[in-house]
């Protein structure tokens, strides 16, 4: 398996408030996850780097071959003790009482395939050269065109595209949505919003099929992004599954 993640802070914002990690043990079980921080004075990127650090250390103590549903239960207890960390924080930082994040997450394990989020960034996967979205938004325009209220053309260009309906830090108990995957697939994406609102998934689907190095695909979805106005920060996630006769090759991603 080959992985690469990248963070751009794009063309508008002043910082970067998204958090994006890719992690292995020692069983060959990967963690893919991306946080979008949100807050005044710079919290935001607290909440998100908090989220981030707080699931990695998770992983590495913790998770090492649990069956589907131990994972399932992982996922779920390490969301909720994500957002009391969250709070926790904030009552001893004052400056960044209301900040929060969304969270979207990955685990690939030989037996199984898990999504976990809470928020709009967006989990995918590759099957058979076609890009599959796996996640739901947590968003009010989701809302909206689940609904039938508004349609797809009026949701990508509505003006509360960005209300969550569900983040890491709004309230007490949180609880993510959790997918579980039909493990027959080429490759895991996963993206912060700042991606998905500007490139739809067939943009998306024809880097990731062509023929590039993992490496200059990441980078040229976030150029794809940033010539497009690069409206906020840009963080993408992937992971190549492959079969490799000599071993296999990881990536570690870098942050701009």
């Amino acid at each position: 398996m080959k992985s690469f993640y990248l963070t751009d802070v794009g063309k508008v914002r002043d910082h970067n408030e998204d958090s994006v990690i890719i992690l292995k043990n020692h069983k060959n079980e990967h963690l893919l996850a991306i946080a979008d921080g949100m807050g005044g004075h710079r919290a935001g990127e607290v909440a998100s780097s908090l989220a981030i650090s707080y699931l990695s250390k998770r992983f590495n103590e913790t998770f090492y071959g649990l069956t589907k549903n131990e994972a399932i239960n992982w996922i779920h207890d390490v969301v909720l003790d994500i957002n009391k960390e969250i709070f926790k924080y904030e009552e001893v930082n004052s400056e960044c009482i209301g900040m929060g994040t969304t969270l979207v997450m990955a685990i690939v394990t030989n037996d199984y395939i898990l999504f976990g989020n809470v928020g709009d960034s967006s989990g995918f996967v590759l099957k058979n050269d076609k890009l599959h979205k796996i996640t739901v938004d947590h968003s009010l325009v989701n809302l909206l065109l689940e609904a039938g209220e508004i349609t797809e053309e009026e949701a990508r260009d509505h003006p509360r595209k960005n209300v969550l309906m569900k983040a890491l830090g709004a309230s007490d108990v949180i609880e993510p949505d959790v997918f579980d995957c039909d493990k027959d697939v080429t490759s895991i994406f996963l993206a912060s919003d700042g991606l998905t609102n500007l490139l739809d998934a067939s943009k998306i689907e024809d880097v990731l099929n062509s023929k590039m190095e993992i490496e200059e695909k990441m980078v040229m979805l976030i150029e794809k992004a940033n010539n497009l106005g690069g409206t906020d920060n840009i963080s993408v996630a992937y992971l190549e599954i492959e079969e490799k006769g000599c071993g296999e090759s990881d990536n570690e991603g870098a942050k701009n």
